[in-house]
């Protein structure tokens, strides 16, 4: 939450302060009264609760008291209208609320950070929350943080995300990735060089509006960058071209109540000396291994029962939930044991 929305609160609790310390020390000065007197007479004058004078007062003090009741009757009224807006439009609940959750924040670690909650950050959030990867979001559009505010189920950061301390809020030195999603691509495109030099090692996707900008972004530091209308617009062509594989592709990365899942698995840990093949790992297992990437970047389909794998190999496994996990949990018995 932006700090200028709780300024006319602060404002109003310094002039009260002032104004009580102002009639404190004045009666003292005026009227040369005792410390007691002085902050019992101030109270009683500020709250216009009228039991009387501790001293009778001179013609001076009298003046004085005039003012001091001028002056806090004003500013009793601005603060009682400031704190009365506070209360009836959530911003004190939403304030601790989000204190609240800059704590969690704070104890984020190898999670995700979505800057921007528009269509695109919207379907991204959704997609990682299905698989239970930690996300924070950054957005500093007052619309849609008041609709990142109805739902409990996200954590957020209210500020500029082009900002190296709202970045470094956000964990951007513990993340794993970042998500940019931004209406231009020269908000895109600050986040990127901004985040790249605060973690260099972080994934950071970007969306791209135009051809040009694509390059840049690469440059800056994307890991990938994505065209929206351009996979909308060849979506749609091949919904045409191909549409029966379309709508077997989209069943199974779309579709989040469907019992067949297509998933990638780290080869992580394999030894040089420790000889795994596709026919190895597969065993009894009913998966169907469709694919594999390479530490090169090159990419596998269908590979060979005899392929050996290395430990920076990465499959693409299908199968139903219960096949897939039952697969993982092999696949790193026959790591450990070797």
């Amino acid at each position: 939450m932006k700090i200028e929305k709780l300024k006319p609160a602060y404002y109003s609790i310094t002039l009260l302060i002032a104004i009580f310390l102002i009639g404190v020390l004045g009666f003292m000065f005026i009227e040369k009264w005792s410390f007691l007197d002085s902050i019992y007479m101030t109270v009683s004058t500020v709250a216009t609760v009228g039991i009387g004078e501790v001293h009778p007062l001179s013609s001076g003090g009298k003046v004085f008291t005039t003012i001091l009741i001028i002056l806090s009757f004003g500013t009793f009224a601005f603060a009682a209208t400031t704190l009365v807006q506070y209360v009836v439009n959530g911003v004190f609940r939403n304030y601790f609320k989000y204190s609240k959750v800059k704590k969690e924040i704070d104890q984020l670690n190898h999670h995700v950070i979505v800057i921007g909650y528009g269509r695109n950050g919207l379907q991204s959030i959704e997609e990682l929350k299905h698989h239970k990867i930690p996300l924070v979001v950054i957005e500093n559009r007052e619309s849609k943080i008041k609709e990142i505010q109805q739902r409990n189920d996200l954590l957020y950061i209210e500020d500029d995300p082009s900002s190296d301390e709202v970045l470094i809020e956000a964990g951007v030195k513990k993340a794993k990735a970042l998500i940019s999603v931004l209406p231009t691509d020269e908000e895109n495109l600050f986040v990127v060089i901004t985040a790249h030099e605060l973690n260099p090692n972080l994934t950071i996707i970007s969306r791209a509006i135009n051809f040009n900008t694509v390059k840049k972004l690469k440059t800056a530091g994307a890991s990938h960058v994505i065209m929206p209308d351009k996979i909308s617009g060849q979506h749609m062509a091949n919904m045409i071209a191909h549409p029966d594989m379309v709508e077997f592709m989209d069943y199974l990365m779309l579709d989040k109540s469907k019992n067949v899942l297509l998933e990638e698995i780290s080869c992580k840990g394999i030894s040089e000396e420790l000889t795994l093949t596709i026919k190895k790992i597969r065993n009894n297992e009913n998966v169907n291994i469709i694919g594999l990437k390479k530490n090169d970047g090159s990419f596998i389909v269908n590979p060979d029962k005899e392929l050996i794998l290395s430990s920076e190999d990465l499959l693409f496994v299908l199968g139903n939930n219960a096949e897939i996990q039952s697969f993982k949990k092999s696949l790193r018995e026959k790591i450990s044991n070797g």
